[in-house]
């Protein structure tokens, strides 16, 4: 699920830690991602940041997990984007089946 704020675009996804490729699925209304690295000393988290952060063209800097630092349902913020940029996003996110 993604929407906007006046902060930049929330985005509630659901990981799934030690995945065989970094992909994007959709549950449903739900929005998860598959991540290669293990839920050990935040190696996923930062792989989901680097996975984001290469799939939109967003620098990594505007990406912070506001909620779920050690859970698998996370809260991502992302700041720091233009308009044009925001919708792009929220396009691509809506586009995954």
């Amino acid at each position: 699920m993604i929407k906007e704020t006046k902060n930049g675009l929330i985005l509630i996804v659901r990981i799934s830690p030690n995945g065989s490729k970094n992909e994007f699925i959709r549950n449903g209304e739900d929005l998860k991602i598959k991540i290669t690295s293990p839920p050990v000393d935040g190696k996923a988290n930062k792989t989901l940041i680097e996975f984001l952060s290469k799939t939109f063209k967003v620098p990594k800097s505007s990406f912070e997990i506001i909620k779920g630092e050690t859970s698998k349902e996370k809260t991502i913020l992302i700041n720091n984007i233009n308009k044009e940029k925001s919708e792009q996003i929220k396009s691509f996110v809506n586009s995954i089946t």
